[in-house]
């Protein structure tokens, strides 16, 4: 089994490299800059908030799942 993908991390460092605030996310997304921050903390958040993130910083952070999946048959 692969490692877990913490997306939280991933995308808090995604907006780091990109130069951007967590006040800029949080507006794009419509949710209080203090939310940013829990997002950061989380394992994992549903996949509406990650469609809106990964739209706001033109990144397919879905992709990090579908690399972890395992491929049995």
């Amino acid at each position: 089994m692969k490692d877990t993908v913490y997306i939280g991390q991933l995308i808090k460092k995604e907006l780091r490299r990109q130069g951007k605030t967590t006040a800029w996310l949080a507006e794009k997304i419509y949710v209080n800059p203090r939310e940013i921050y829990r997002i950061f903390n989380k394992e994992s958040i549903n996949t509406q908030q990650l469609l809106l993130i990964s739209n706001a910083l033109k990144c397919d952070f879905f992709k990090y799942y579908s690399q972890s999946i395992e491929m049995t048959n």
